[in-house]
């Protein structure tokens, strides 16, 4: 009889809690029992296992195997198991000193030729490794996700190259830590912006402050291209953002892009996306495009076109930045701290208060339209600003391109430095007491601001809004107190509300 122990990480949403891997070899008929809550992708790594230690000419025991996955109470899956399985197999008939396992983490797929294949969620199992203190074996095809951890890392292709390395023939290399570059160059700069000076504004301000915004206006106003120019206006991620937006790519198996992987994702869902499309699902939960657009943007294009009930499970994950995805077997937790932007016609035709087209929209059909958007989502967006139809003469000036993404994005780099060394987070995440601290304003703007809502029914959510937004335009202009001009913008900003 003979035990070996060996160390894994399970993928749990973003998390990867410790799994031990006892190999038992004891006397008996043959036989290969996986323990542990294994799913059917674990249980069938007995026969991935079987043909890569024949293949890479080692002799398969001919005793009874037991292979125990602890806790025996977590749900285990995929084939993240197999090399450290078939290790540890090695281990007990003593191929090599139990001792090298010592603070080791193994992880890869294994081939039937002996090969290690590409194992999705690499990089949250590779950073809790090193909080652990232990180094870790992933596949060679990890490489790029192993060169974000701070943890040693071994790439390996092949069972081979690892029992090498154990027995001390063949040390493999560790891989060398990567310092990303911090970003490319804005592919979508607003100096391509003909004219919309006031649409810039609100661009300019919902950048600086981490402000939801939706643009609402005729097709071929410059909605959509306005908002595609968002993620050059927003400072970089910090490295603490970038792994956390890197850990749903890895977890996706999605490969991370180490050019500019502090830039700031943007995801634009076609309004056809079902509600597990965008905020995560399936039999084995996976995150969606809200925790893809994570320290991002999420662009909704044609608003209303969106189904109704898919619209509606943004509203937790806007005011929470995070979302629980419950099944009956599992639950697993994403973050979504996204910064939403959508576009929006004024009417199913899209010419309703275009003075140079007709719009033939009854007004039954306008409030049907409308009304695909709930009241409680649009209390959510902080700003709704209409985008009108440049004139001719407009688009042909060159006088009418304003300034570039650059110029602009120095200015909201200013603001976002003040709102980290005041609140340690942006205006939009402002709550509570340090809402009230932060947003105080004077019975001027309380004058302004009580007006506004009684004559236009504003809610407290909208309260809060309109001063987390003139806080914004505050900072912008680099001034401490809040005055009645930053909180009239902020109220002009919100065209919805004032609309019967």
């Amino acid at each position: 009889m003979s035990l070996a122990i060996l160390y894994c990480r399970a993928q749990y949403g973003i998390e990867a809690p410790p799994v031990t891997i006892e190999v038992f070899l004891s006397g008996g008929l043959p036989a290969f029992t996986i323990v542990g809550m294994a799913e059917t992708a674990v249980r069938e790594s007995k026969d991935r296992v079987r043909g890569a230690l024949l293949s890479s000419g080692f002799e398969f025991p001919q005793q009874r195997i037991t292979i125990s996955l602890g806790p025996a109470d977590m749900r285990k899956t995929g084939g993240r198991y197999d090399l450290a399985i078939a290790l540890g197999i090695l281990a007990a008939r003593k191929q090599f000193p139990k001792t090298a396992l010592a603070n080791l983490e193994f992880y890869g797929e294994l081939a039937l030729s002996g090969e290690l294949r590409f194992v999705p969620g690499m990089l949250p199992a590779l950073l809790k490794a090193h909080e652990a203190g232990r180094s870790a074996v992933v596949p060679t095809e990890n490489r790029a996700e192993a060169s974000l951890a701070s943890a040693d890392v071994y790439p390996a292709a092949s069972l081979l190259e690892v029992t090498a390395h154990l027995a001390g023939r063949v040390p493999l290399a560790t891989v060398e830590q990567t310092v990303p570059a911090e970003r490319g160059p804005a592919r979508n700069d607003l100096i391509d912006v003909k004219g919309q000076q006031h649409a810039k504004r609100a661009l300019e301000i919902a950048a600086a402050g981490g402000h939801n915004l939706l643009f609402v206006g005729p097709p071929g106003t410059g909605k959509s291209m306005l908002a595609r120019r968002l993620p050059g206006l927003l400072p970089s991620m910090s490295e603490a953002e970038a792994l956390e937006t890197a850990a749903i790519d890895s977890v996706l198996g999605n490969p991370i892009a180490l050019a500019g992987w502090r830039r700031r994702p943007f995801r634009a869902p076609h309004h056809t996306a079902s509600a597990p499309a965008l905020v995560g699902g399936g039999a084995g939960p996976r995150p969606g495009e809200v925790s893809r657009a994570h320290n991002g943007v999420l662009f909704l294009d044609e608003l209303p076109e969106f189904n109704r009930s898919v619209l509606e499970v943004l509203r937790e994950p806007m005011e929470t930045g995070g979302i629980t995805i419950s099944r009956a077997a599992r639950q697993a937790d994403y973050p979504a701290k996204f910064q939403l932007i959508a576009a929006m016609n004024p009417c199913p035709c899209g010419y309703l208060g275009d003075g140079q087209a007709d719009c033939r929209c009854s007004g039954e059909r306008i409030a049907s339209y409308r009304s695909k958007i709930s009241g409680p989502l649009l209390d959510r967006i902080d700003l709704h600003v209409e985008v009108a139809r440049p004139s001719t003469r407009v688009l042909r000036s060159d006088n009418a391109k304003g300034e570039s993404s650059a110029t602009v994005a120095a200015r909201i780099k200013k603001a976002w430095c003040i709102q980290m060394q005041r609140s340690g987070t942006s205006n939009a995440r402002l709550e509570g007491e340090q809402l009230a601290e932060v947003c105080g304003a004077n019975d001027e703007c309380w004058a302004l601001l009580e007006n506004a809502a009684e004559q236009f029914k504003l809610s407290a959510r909208v309260h809060q809004r309109v001063l987390r937004v003139s806080r914004t335009i505050a900072d912008l202009a680099e001034v401490t107190q809040i005055t009645p001009p930053h909180v009239a913008e902020a109220l002009s900003l919100r065209c919805l509300d004032r609309r019967p």
